[in-house]
């Protein structure tokens, strides 16, 4: 299951915080799925398999990415639509760009599980071009992640609710042109985002003893969101075919 594991964190993390910063494919406006609910303790578990990320997690990866590979960029134009990747020594003046940042203040990035939720707070810095004059700005975004799961299309969604926007030492007609384009960008052009493929995870085992294969594929996810920890549920349906002839 190590391999599994690690298909799903990288889903998260790339979920969680590249979606902040306009990195995900659209999927839509209205939510995928059904919301994770939290596992059932009255059903028989045998065909669950348990997979636990901690914070500890993403605070490692998180760390070697701002000291080996830099700070994530991505270049923003004036209509909203984005231009590829290219670091700062390409870029101009002033080229509606937004940087995740380590830290703004007292704000660290990273992502939280704490009180039944998944948060992750977000430091960014990054210039924009209003009304022909180019604006510097940094802060940070309070954010919330849902998920949800689509049987159908074997899937984990997430659904990014931005709860709170924080600019740093920008006057009050800045910020309330600057604050409504990032979080208008978010909601509309990223929600819901990919999280996890489970189609990924399923099963087909030949048994050559037996004259057939075992299958099994993910009926349903649950989660549970501990202090420091995030658990989530794979819940199996197993089935079984005889080889023709």
């Amino acid at each position: 299951m190590k391999r599994s594991a690690l298909v799903l964190v990288c889903g998260l993390l790339l979920g969680v915080v590249a979606t902040v910063f306009l990195l995900g494919k659209p999927l839509g406006r209205s939510t995928a799925g059904l919301r994770l609910k939290p596992p059932d303790n009255s059903k028989e578990t045998s065909g669950t398999v348990t997979v636990t990320i901690d914070e500890k997690f993403f605070d490692s990866l998180l760390s070697t990415l701002f000291q080996k590979l830099g700070p994530p960029q991505l270049k923003l134009s004036q209509n909203g639509s984005t231009a590829p990747l290219q670091p700062v020594i390409f870029q101009g003046e002033c080229n509606n760009v937004v940087m995740l940042a380590a830290e703004d203040g007292d704000v660290k990035t990273g992502v939280r599980f704490t009180g039944g939720k998944i948060t992750a707070p977000v430091a960014f810095a990054g210039s924009y071009s209003i009304l022909g004059r180019c604006t510097q700005f940094k802060g940070w975004t309070r954010t919330t992640v849902e998920l949800s799961f689509d049987q159908d299309k074997q899937t984990v969604f997430g659904q990014l609710n931005i709860e709170e926007i924080t600019l740093d030492d920008t006057s009050p007609i800045v910020s309330s042109l600057v604050t409504p384009f990032v979080r208008r960008s978010i909601t509309e052009r990223v929600n819901p985002f990919e999280v996890l493929r489970v189609s990924q995870l399923a099963l087909a085992l030949p048994i050559r003893a037996s004259g057939g294969s075992l299958k099994a594929h993910i009926k349903d996810v649950r989660s549970d969101v501990q202090e420091g920890a995030l658990r989530l549920y794979l819940i199996y349906d197993f089935n079984a075919e005889k080889d023709a002839g």
